[in-house]
């Protein structure tokens, strides 16, 4: 069975610590589920030791989602995360809101 690159997308700004926070618990049910996660809120930590602007980031987020089989959408609002799945889309990369629409997904898909 092939791994499935998952692309986690939500909300960053705001709190970040919580925002984060829903990443990581997102992160870690798809990685039980046996999916292969990639959590781009994550670069707060990167943030601290060498600030870029926004754009910068969200260049190489929107380059992971390249390298990714699917983005999973957190709940929130995020003009990021829109942007994140708008270019997912324009792509042909499976977006997601729930983990269990993409565990179905995965399972077709690994037929």
């Amino acid at each position: 069975m092939r791994a499935i690159y998952v692309y986690v997308a939500g909300p960053f700004t705001g709190d970040q610590t919580v925002n984060t926070r829903l990443a990581i618990d997102a992160a870690e049910s798809l990685r039980r589920a046996g999916f292969i996660p990639f959590i781009p809120h994550l670069s707060m930590f990167w943030y601290l030791i060498y600030p870029n602007d926004y754009e910068v980031w969200l260049r190489m987020d929107l380059a992971w989602i390249e390298k990714c089989d699917a983005v999973l959408r957190l709940e929130g609002e995020s003009r990021g995360a829109d942007r994140e799945v708008a270019h997912a889309k324009e792509r042909g990369i499976q977006v997601f809101g729930s983990i269990d629409e993409l565990k179905i997904w995965a399972s077709l898909v690994q037929r």
